[in-house]
């Protein structure tokens, strides 16, 4: 075989560039599926039946259904359904950090192979499938910056929780549905370039400090529920922890609610209508374990939007789910 020109040469190394690049470019473009909502968030009990108790008797909660621990032994996970599309998993065991009873949270995706394809095209490890979860969806887990479990499922026709669509949804129910869920954030930018890359979107900032910002608020890139990013400092206490790793429930008339809620039995902390620095009337409650539940109205006491702080975020911190 004979030498290869100079401008062969050139030629072939031009064409295995322009391959390099297009499979960059093509991996760098994958489409993300519509990630539409909140579908969950888990919280780790230390008593089911009081944690039970704190869901159905006084927020007005069905529990739709269970899955046992592996050795028989009794309940893994409680199922509390908030409405057809949202719940909450209570399980039944210690938490995989003392100071953390927070799970973690989950997305509804329309496509959960699409989001894989997705996700590996950003560089995160993403492992193949291995077919459905015990409730019968798609799902699977990545961790955001902060160590915290991020989870997506695409729900199936024949899961438990389609087969419980319309079932489960007494007129108890203190809120119909998951306004947001809070998170303790060590790193405010690279977490809020996690969920950018996610396709969210940020609504609001603010702080409790007009010097220094506490909380950023990221919307859903295919509907309207959104997270809540707990800024902080430092955290020792970890008595607190509970308070910042929250779920909001909506409710149109908090007088209302918080009216029902006094005529219920079991829940003897104070209940206290407060409005919050975004303007919009709330309440917080406390499960046995001291996970803040707030119910919170939709709109401002203003009827207009309340200006975002301008303040700094606090320094980057340690990854705090950990």
């Amino acid at each position: 075989m004979g030498r290869i020109g100079s401008k062969t040469r050139l030629f072939l190394c031009a064409v295995v560039l322009i391959a390099g690049c297009t499979a960059a470019l093509a991996q760098d473009t994958v489409t993300r599926p519509r990630i539409t909502g909140i579908s969950h968030v888990g919280y780790f009990v230390s008593d089911l039946p009081k944690a039970l108790l704190f869901w159905h008797d006084f927020l007005g909660y069905d529990e739709s259904y269970v899955l046992p621990k592996t050795d028989g032994t009794g309940t893994r996970i409680a199922f509390v359904k908030i409405n057809d599309h949202q719940h909450i998993e209570l399980f039944n065991e210690p938490p995989t950090y003392p100071h953390n009873m927070m799970s973690h949270l989950c997305f509804t995706v329309d496509d959960i192979e699409q989001m894989r394809r997705f996700l590996r095209s950003k560089g995160f490890d993403v492992k193949p499938g291995s077919g459905k979860t015990r409730t019968g969806d798609y799902a699977f887990e990545i961790k955001d910056p902060n160590g915290m479990l991020v989870e997506f499922v695409q729900t199936l026709p024949d899961g438990l929780e389609a087969k419980a669509a319309g079932k489960f949804l007494p007129e108890t129910r203190i809120s119909p549905r998951i306004y947001h869920l809070g998170y303790m954030v060590g790193d405010a930018e690279k977490t809020m370039d996690f969920y950018k890359m996610l396709g969210f979107t940020e609504t609001w900032r603010g702080g409790g400090n007009p010097k220094e910002l506490s909380w950023i608020n990221m919307k859903v890139p295919d509907g309207d529920d959104y997270v809540e990013l707990m800024l902080y400092r430092t955290m020792s206490d970890w008595s607190s922890w509970g308070g910042k790793n929250h779920i909001s429930l909506v409710v149109p008339d908090i007088e209302k609610a918080t009216a029902i809620l006094k005529t219920r039995p079991g829940y003897t902390k104070p209940l206290e209508i407060k409005t919050g620095v975004n303007q919009k009337r709330q309440m917080n409650m406390y499960d046995p374990d001291g996970t803040r539940v707030e119910i919170m109205e939709p709109n401002t006491i203003t009827g207009k939007p309340t200006p975002s702080s301008t303040a700094p975020p606090p320094p980057p911190s340690l990854p705090p789910h950990s």
